[in-house]
């Protein structure tokens, strides 16, 4: 037990001031549905700089327009994107945290309204358009689901070099950490899961083929990646889905070391996301964790790893690294709760060195 919450956190060449990683967070804010980052976002995630994280990362940032959940998603396919972004990046790093981005593409799982609108599929007249999937099965709504295009060779070259186009622009935007997203259900996470993979060809049906596209698009971005700058990759751990062939912790293991192999930094272990059939274990703190305990454990590679999932105190996030569960404390909604979360913690665990307030907010600490 050597290492706390407040222990920085040494990837490549790149200094973590602490364990606490502000996990990514759509925020459907995006002015005229054009994917480019705003004052919220800037606002957003400016205040969890402010706040001490040692990393904030952006929501899921599409790498292609049909890649977005929504409209109104963030997206990173042009260099007007970059350019809108770089702000953000510049302001993290200036609150010495670490700018992080998600790069993602939501596969099956886009087109649909924003989740106070309903999240429901929207058509192409409402704004919508055609999915793109491993298999032409859209996501299983009672009705109205969107267009499912199963992707053709070409679709796939296309996605992995969007990846790779997204990464140079991110990094060109002053990101330190680039994060593969391959999890939750959507489109990289949908080639892993034979749940939702029916293809024949190279990109289905074996552990080996199934994990391709996965492979590739991180090997796109850790090529144009700096060698000092870490890469992570999220995926979810499991389907959920006991009963029927799906994607599984053990093929987690393995697959965290072929990523280590590419040069993958951390895995950000997450759980389910692909079905809405999907069985939950009993939830409550930590609920999540021992998933990334596991491929701490069973992983050969010995690749870092991040735990998510009801993480809500300052012990508890202490905990998970003291004891070895996890090499970084993932927190969502208690960042929406409070944006000062390791500041906070760092008095609570009596480490004020650990995570300073900027001098303008001293008078409160």
């Amino acid at each position: 037990m050597s290492e706390d919450l407040f222990a920085p956190l040494e990837l490549r060449e790149t200094s973590v001031p602490n364990r606490v990683m502000v996990s990514p967070m759509c925020q459907y804010s995006c002015e005229d549905r054009d994917g480019l980052a705003t004052d919220w976002h800037l606002v957003h995630l400016g205040s969890r700089a402010v706040g001490g994280a040692g990393i904030v990362m952006t929501e899921a940032t599409a790498v292609e327009a049909r890649g977005r959940i929504s409209p109104e998603d963030l997206g990173i396919w042009s260099d007007e994107h970059g350019a809108a972004l770089a702000p953000v990046a510049s302001f993290i790093e200036e609150q010495g945290s670490v700018p992080a981005i998600q790069l993602a593409h939501a596969g099956r799982k886009a087109s649909k309204s924003r989740p106070w609108d309903g999240s429901e599929p929207l058509q192409p007249d409402d704004g919508g358009w055609e999915t793109v999937a491993p298999s032409a099965a859209p996501w299983p709504y009672d009705d109205g689901a969107t267009a499912t295009a199963e992707m053709s060779q070409a679709d796939i070259e296309d996605v992995i070099d969007s990846f790779g186009a997204a990464a140079e622009r991110a990094r060109d935007a002053g990101f330190a950490i680039a994060e593969v997203h391959a999890a939750h259900g959507y489109l990289l996470h949908e080639f892993l899961s034979p749940v939702t993979n029916h293809r024949e060809d190279d990109y289905g049906g074996s552990f080996e083929d199934r994990t391709r596209i996965v492979r590739e698009a991180t090997a796109a971005v850790r090529e144009v990646w700096p060698d000092e700058k870490p890469v992570f990759v999220r995926f979810s751990a499991t389907d959920w889905l006991p009963d029927r062939e799906s994607w599984t912790v053990e093929q987690s293991v393995q697959l965290a070391d072929d990523l280590a192999n590419l040069g993958v930094d951390l895995i950000d272990v997450s759980a389910g996301g692909l079905h809405p059939d999907q069985e939950l274990p009993a939830t409550g703190p930590g609920y999540q964790v021992p998933y990334a305990e596991r491929i701490r454990e069973e992983s050969e590679s010995g690749v870092a790893v991040g735990a998510v999932g009801g993480i809500e105190s300052p012990e508890q996030a202490d905990a998970i690294v003291r004891n070895g569960r996890a090499d970084l404390a993932i927190l969502a909604r208690e960042h929406l709760h409070d944006p000062y979360f390791s500041l906070h913690a760092a008095e609570t665990l009596d480490r004020p060195e650990g995570a300073e307030p900027p001098v303008q907010y001293r008078r409160g600490f």
